[in-house]
């Protein structure tokens, strides 16, 4: 069910397994998926989910944007029959050694870090998941001994048998919770399934600086090894910092790094950076590979992006920032006075946390979206001025004309982007498209 990424790479694999294959999509099926199911010849479904079909099946590999009351889901489960993740399925298909990461913010920066901290170690790797190829294609289509695994909740709420070598949990924040019934409890008790299946000879790698990660562990049966990140207290066994030196203890092989070494700033790009190299230390990679990794890394595209430097401005592409938590973070890092291109689809954001932040680093607030009154409200009092905008190309044009030499324009919008862009990429893109059009 589902035929994104996810699902075609779940249709391929089936394929080659040797199952019967069936892919039903409930939208329009987009012209790439389409071209490559009729050329592997997997019959399909678009714009409807056909119940008598898909209730036939001995098992429905479900795409994570497929709520689980869905009608058709509902009915599976009741039926008796499995319902469960493509990563779940690509599980079941490898016996890889596996590093899974999952977390409200963080966790596609922590994948990307920590594949490639364990490809310059030389290990023979792939990157899947929420990040690149989906998981069940890059099994069909590639061997690799070591697989890392960015995943989200919807995802994990289809995995049962899955066993993850390495987990790591970066942080719980509230997120999501429309598919949780606004409920919390529900929210973390998914991100915890990173440690389902774990055993004492497996490593769960978490923030122990993050309140709620503490508060959800208490309540969790983890069989795993637990290896915690701090940047606020001294660990014996994982990793620390006391403000100048990041300090790593991991299999008697203890390595400082100086934190001003790191190539992503921010405190919360530290985390990141401390658990990419946790992972790298708990599968033996060399101390001196897994600095030269994190020295010199590229960051991704959409997160704290570098743009262009114009007119003594620097502009920063952080539209990956879709809650408010991911613009904390962004801002926190900011080392020079910022003009905030913030809004969009607001998810119920609380701005409450943020302001201290925005008083203290941001001069101006560029609006961007349909609906920006709660933008204003929030800022009025901290800001020195707040100007609405309704296209990408608008922004940017206040933004720059409203700059000083020195300062940075940062788009980090702190909301979705489905009142005025298809995704967060597009809307990405557009910034910086509009920035090297200045």
């Amino acid at each position: 069910m589902g035929a994104g990424e996810s699902g075609c790479g779940a249709a391929l694999l089936g394929l080659k397994q040797g199952y019967d294959v069936f892919l039903s999509e409930g939208a329009v099926l987009k012209e790439r998926y389409r071209n490559e199911l009729e050329g592997w010849g997997v019959p399909y479904e678009s714009e409807g989910h056909d119940p008598a079909r898909i209730l036939a099946a001995n098992i429905i590999v479900k795409s994570p944007g497929i709520p689980d009351t869905n009608p058709v889901v509902v009915r599976a489960r009741e039926e008796g029959i499995p319902v469960i993740s493509e990563i779940e399925f690509g599980g079941w298909h490898t016996d890889a050694v596996k590093v899974i990461i999952s977390g409200t913010n963080g966790k596609t920066t922590t994948t990307a870090l920590t594949h490639a901290v364990l490809k310059t170690g030389g290990l023979n790797v792939g990157l899947a998941g929420n990040i690149g190829n989906s998981f069940a294609r890059m099994v069909a289509e590639e061997q690799h001994d070591y697989y890392v695994l960015e995943v989200s909740s919807f995802q994990l709420d289809g995995m049962f048998d899955f066993h993850a070598h390495i987990s790591v949990l970066t942080n719980i924040t509230p997120d999501h919770l429309d598919r949780y019934n606004y409920d919390v409890d529900r929210y973390a008790a998914s991100k915890f399934r990173l440690g389902r299946n774990q055993t004492s000879a497996d490593y769960f790698v978490y923030c122990a600086d993050d309140p709620l990660t503490l508060q959800y562990m208490e309540q969790q049966k983890l069989d795993a090894q637990r290896i915690p990140i701090s940047l606020e207290r001294q660990i014996s066994m994982g990793a620390w910092s006391d403000g100048q030196q990041l300090h790593f203890q991991l299999n008697n092989n203890p390595f400082d790094m100086n934190i001003q070494e790191l190539a992503l700033r921010g405190r919360h790009n530290a985390y990141n950076s401390m658990a990419a190299a946790v992972v790298g230390g708990l599968l033996d990679i060399r101390k001196e590979k897994i600095r030269d990794c994190l020295a010199n890394f590229q960051n991704l595209e959409h997160r704290l992006e570098f743009v262009a430097r114009v007119r003594g401005v620097e502009y920063i592409n952080d539209s990956k920032a879709t809650n408010v938590n991911s613009a904390w973070y962004a801002l926190e890092s900011m080392d020079k006075p910022v003009v905030w291109i913030a809004g969009g689809v607001d998810k119920g954001n609380d701005y409450k946390d943020i302001r201290p932040l925005v008083n203290s680093k941001v001069r101006i607030i560029v609006a961007l979206g349909t609906d920006n009154r709660k933008i204003h409200e929030a800022f009025r009092k901290d800001v020195d001025m707040i100007i609405n905008t309704s296209s990408m190309e608008e922004a940017v044009h206040v933004a720059s004309g409203l700059a000083l030499p020195g300062e940075a324009v940062l788009l980090s919008p702190a909301c979705a982007s489905f009142d005025l862009f298809s995704n967060y990429e597009e809307r990405g893109r557009l910034f910086k498209e509009s920035v090297r059009n200045l």
